[in-house]
């Protein structure tokens, strides 16, 4: 089972390089950052930086671990652009990037920037043909496609990705179209949930797989989770009665590792521990510690 961290992109810039060249010393996996131009949780008004420059400067200053979106707002870009960017930071990493993909969903930033936010629908339309016009450009040396939303005209994809193949992850949990869109393109799925929903959505994109003649051992899954981790039983137990809006593991570090095992049960490879939560920089980098050295050595 791989861990990464999912860093959250409203902290100033050397938090963020500073807490990620930690995570790569310490032994986490990867690094993951989300894409959005406004605050997904908390005042609309915060800060936030825009992930693919994040994603371009942390794989020239952070070596080894896996760099990636989680996930990139498909309505935000063509899906081509989008590629030609991830393609570059493939390169400045040396072949390290994954590019994770969704529909796009934060309507707000949408309003905000005056980009176009569709129906559901609409969404789950230009999400299915992104990754048809992403599949054909890492497949050929040109491309052509004539889409509702989307054209290639003979395009190239030059320079080639560093990795034989950009590993494709696509993000989100809509059991009929979005699932469908994974089971069809992606290397990698991605969803929030608790073990028992990671349960029932990895058979619902089996499902999909075998309904289009995929083998579902091709798909990666991971999931997303929060982190308070201590060994401070007042302190957790002020904490077990907060609601965060998000899954959190809580406990002790032994509780912590069976709450991992039914993740691991359930069909996850690799779970992003999101940093939203730990607002003091010390305190974080002891929890993340405290994770790496004594709950990720069980699943490793």
């Amino acid at each position: 089972m791989k861990f990464s961290l999912w860093i959250g992109a409203g902290q100033p810039w050397d938090e963020i390089l500073s807490v990620a060249a930690h995570a790569e010393r310490t032994g986490w996996d990867g690094i993951w950052s989300a894409d959005h131009f406004m605050p997904f949780m908390g005042s609309p008004d915060g800060p936030i930086h825009e992930c693919w420059s994040l994603l371009a400067a942390l794989s020239a200053t952070v070596p080894r671990v896996r760099i990636g979106s989680i996930v990139a707002g498909n309505t935000y870009r063509n899906p081509a652009v989008l590629l030609k960017q991830a393609v570059t930071v493939d390169h400045i990493s040396g072949g390290r990037v994954v590019l994770g993909l969704g529909a796009g969903w934060q309507e707000n930033e949408h309003l905000a920037y005056g980009l176009e936010y569709s129906t559901v629908k609409g969404r789950a339309d230009r999400l299915d043909e992104a990754c048809e016009v992403i599949s054909r450009l890492l497949a050929n040396e040109r491309a052509s496609f004539s889409g509702a939303h989307y054209q290639l005209n003979d395009a190239p994809l030059s320079p080639r990705p560093v990795q034989a193949r950009i590993p494709l992850l696509i993000g989100g949990g809509g059991e009929q179209r979005t699932m469908r869109t994974a089971a069809r393109f992606a290397d990698e799925w991605n969803v929030w949930g608790t073990p028992d929903l990671l349960r029932s959505k990895n058979a619902v994109l089996n499902r999909h797989c075998e309904d289009l003649r995929r083998d579902p051992a091709a798909i990666k899954r991971s999931t997303n989770t929060l982190l308070c981790i201590s060994e401070d039983e007042s302190f957790l137990a002020s904490m077990r009665t907060r609601d965060f809006g998000r899954p959190m593991l809580i406990g002790t570090p032994s509780e912590v590792i069976d709450t991992v095992a039914d993740y691991e049960a359930a069909g996850v490879h690799e779970l992003l521990i999101a940093d939203f939560t730990m607002t003091d920089p010390a305190a974080k980098r002891a929890s993340l510690d405290v994770f790496i050295e004594q709950v990720a050595p069980t699943f490793r």
